[in-house]
């Protein structure tokens, strides 16, 4: 009996006897409690009967009783082997002894506790029921890094930690970290580019002027703040902060890493903690370890970031408190359910705006954020200039420098407004700044859809931000800067944001360095706007000039068209880029957006936009009966170019009146099918 007892004492502080290795081990278990039963009942039993029949060690006897080999080897592969949960080279098989107890049935006046199966973990004490409670229970010790047993005698298991790489910059992650409901520190390399670009902004900011002192509101790994003082050193002093410990301890560890100083507590700056090996490093990172709101209410920096997981509308107001003149502060919005319009509900709690899903609705996203965050500014009295605004497929992200003042605060504000959206044909125009309420709002709008539908056409969305969504200074530079420290993916995206603001081309683009302390995007002339195209008459030329006099500055055009939503049925859309060589003949503004790779910025209106589209578009068929429109085409491509329309509804009257053949052939089309158009 004392043998019994030591045995299973043994046991309890190893692993429970349903977690082993090997279904030979299980069966080894049989031989040994038959042992251990004959020992402890009675020395007088025939040995013979008990070496044939062999109990289950995971079963009681009133569940299976005692049986051969072959059966119980049966029984343990079918019943126990097979169900089990694996755990680094560790099986935990299901158990049926009376180590859990279900709760007791009452029949009359007697009681029965039933035993119930259930699993043993390897990791803690705990008895779980069910199996996919059982990985789902290990997958959590996983996540957490929890992966030394308490009741296996043997050397700890290696470091769970994953070393990745990123510019220049190594950081450990824990398992699952692309999965921030699984993990502490959460790292998403698909946020690679937002980390570029915000990088960008910040050594702009940093020729500017030195010392910076910048902000990594959530530092999860501590990537970001890493890669800010790793390659701009002594020009930045970076903190890096948040709220959860383990966060806090990876960040700390990720510095060791990259053989940085950690500075634990602003107050104590001759505690640093020293480098192995008797390096010598002068880059030293602060980390901090309090709520994002604390922290910005508490110091003042020069560049603030903020990254939370969903929306940002929490941190502004703290962000715009105590930031400096003249300061940028960068937030990246992961709530693209609301704000792509998938949840436009949660938009209306969060910002406040009334959203429906449009074709532009990535440009209305950002202008959604633009819109909180010129809000959050004027109640600091601080306004803001918008020097970059992206949206893709993950995040929103949107730079600001900062404004002090009331008079910056009230030019930000008044740029609010809202937007009225036509349903019908997705015509849409800002309202005008009037306090006065009008009669019919739909006289606002370009297109006549209200007058020939029936019903209301149109929709208010709003409010948003109704500036300009970048600054072209700026944006030159931070592509220079990404040349300079070889930020090759970052390249092409901010080319194609320089002729975004600039509404031109990728044929006239030149890249360069603007010198000066601070750059605001000036106003363009008619003549320099004209020299970036390509003008073949100078009848073209003076009526871009007089659209150029009618605008009061040159910001790009608000919103883009996309060309595959307002093509024909039965007709072949002209290439992209030739379609805009086609607009900006006509003397409009044109370029791409990152937004949409098939959009066109442009300062057309929609109605136009479509003439121009189906003049040099070509019928689906180019059999026999197809040659009349194909013919009818050519003719005015031969003939005078399109003029360029005035705003508002006259220069539209005058389009149609110097077109009108190609305007009756493109009414003709759009109203008669491919074949009643060539008769």
């Amino acid at each position: 009996k004392k043998k019994v007892i030591e045995f299973n004492v043994s046991c309890l502080h190893k692993k429970h006897i349903s977690i082993q290795r090997q279904l030979a081990e299980l069966e080894k278990l049989a031989d040994l409690n038959e042992g251990e039963f004959t020992l402890a009942v009675s020395q007088n039993t025939d040995l013979h009967v008990t070496d044939e029949k062999k109990p289950c060690p995971l079963c009681p006897e009133e569940k299976f009783k005692a049986c051969y080999g072959h059966k119980l080897h049966r029984h343990l592969q079918n019943l126990h082997w097979k169900i089990s949960v694996e755990f680094e080279g560790y099986r935990m098989c299901i158990c049926h002894l009376p180590c859990r107890l279900v709760k007791p049935n009452l029949v009359g006046d007697q009681t029965f506790s039933k035993m119930g199966a259930h699993y043993h973990c390897i990791i803690c004490s705990a008895t779980i029921a069910r199996r996919t409670d059982m990985i789902g229970h290990i997958n959590r010790h996983v996540n957490k890094g929890e992966t030394e047993s308490r009741f296996i005698t043997a050397p700890a298991p290696k470091s769970s930690h994953e070393v990745l790489k990123e510019s220049d910059t190594d950081v450990q992650v824990l398992p699952n970290y692309s999965t921030p409901q699984k993990t502490d520190s959460y790292f998403n390399p698909k946020m690679k580019l937002n980390r570029q670009l915000i990088f960008c902004a910040l050594a702009v900011l940093a020729e500017e002027r030195k010392p910076i002192e910048c902000l990594d509101a959530f530092g999860a790994t501590g990537i970001m703040g890493l890669q800010w003082a790793k390659h701009l050193r002594s020009s930045v002093k970076v903190t890096i902060n948040d709220c959860n410990e383990n966060s806090v301890t990876m960040i700390q560890e990720n510095c060791h890493l990259n053989k940085m100083k950690v500075k634990l507590n602003a107050k104590e700056e001759d505690n640093d903690e020293a480098l192995g090996g008797g390096e010598q490093n002068t880059d030293t990172i602060e980390v901090t370890k309090m709520d994002a709101n604390v922290i910005m209410h508490m110091r003042s920096f020069d560049f603030i970031h903020l990254d939370p997981f969903g929306t940002s509308v929490n941190y502004l107001d703290s962000a715009f408190r105590n930031v400096r003149n003249l300061g940028i502060v960068s937030l990246t919005s992961t709530d693209i359910s609301s704000l792509y319009a998938k949840a436009q509900h949660v938009a209306l709690r969060h910002y406040g705006c009334n959203i429906v899903r449009t074709e532009y609705y990535k440009e209305l996203a950002a202008r959604i954020v633009i819109a909180a965050v010129a809000r959050a500014a004027a109640r600091c009295n601080k306004g803001i200039e918008v020097l970059l605004a992206v949206a893709l497929e993950h995040f929103v992200l949107v730079v600001v420098r900062v404004l002090r003042g009331p008079s910056p605060a009230d030019d930000s504000a008044k740029k609010v407004r809202y937007l009225i959206h036509c349903q019908w044909c997705e015509e849409r125009i800002f309202q005008k700044e009037s306090n006065m309420v009008e009669e019919n709002p739909y006289q606002q709008l370009p297109c006549d859809c209200h007058g020939s539908m029936p019903g209301k056409t149109a929709v208010v969305l709003g409010p948003l931000w109704s500036g300009a969504l970048f600054n072209t200074g700026f944006l030159r530079r931070m592509l220079f800067e990404a040349v300079q420290y070889g930020l090759d993916e970052t390249q092409p995206l901010l080319k194609t944001l320089v002729c975004e603001a600039e509404c031109t081309t990728l044929k006239n683009f030149s890249t360069h360095k603007e010198c000066g302390v601070y750059i605001k995007t000036p106003d363009t002339s008619a003549e320099s706007c004209v020299l970036h195209g390509k003008r073949k008459n100078n009848e073209v030329v003076r009526n871009a000039a007089k659209r150029q006099k009618s605008d009061n500055s040159a910001e790009h055009p608000a919103f883009y068209y996309n060309i595959h939503r307002h093509s024909i049925k039965g007709m072949n859309m002209p290439k992209l880029n030739k379609f805009l060589n086609y607009l900006s003949e006509a003397g409009y503004r044109v370029s791409r957006t990152h937004f949409d790779p098939m959009g066109v910025r442009t300062n057309a209106p929609l109605a136009q936009f479509k003439t121009i589209l189906v003049k040099y578009s070509t019928p689906t068929y180019t059999g026999g009966q197809a040659e009349g429109p194909l013919h009818l085409t050519e003719d005015v491509h031969m003939g005078d170019q399109v003029p360029a329309a005035a705003d508002g509804k006259a220069g539209d009257a005058e389009f149609l009146e110097d077109d009108k053949s190609g305007d009756t052939a493109t009414m003709f089309t759009n109203d008669c099918p491919t074949h009643c158009a060539a008769d």
